[in-house]
């Protein structure tokens, strides 16, 4: 079952449950719709690996199985992309 985390790994935005421009990769790194604009081919920058939307939990399924609170963060991503996006 997914994780559905509640922000942005890369820029630490927060990201509603129901939100449809979150993206996830196979390992359910989740990022916002802006950070992942920023990666280049629009691919994971932790595993290299294509993003998906991350489907939205129906509101009843997430009483008895909540999304996670546990954040996720990506050490420096911010500053890689930008970085890479300087090349």
């Amino acid at each position: 079952m997914l994780q559905i985390r509640p922000n942005c790994e890369c820029c630490d935005r927060d990201l509603a449950v129901d939100a449809e421009d979150v993206w996830i990769c196979t390992f359910e790194c989740t990022w916002c719709a802006d950070c992942v604009n920023m990666f280049p081919g629009r691919a994971c920058p932790n595993c290299g690996g294509n993003l998906a939307r991350r489907p939205v939990r129906p509101p009843q399924a997430l009483i008895k199985n909540p999304a996670s609170t546990t954040k996720v963060t990506a050490t420096n991503c911010v500053e890689r992309m930008t970085a890479h996006a300087s090349l």
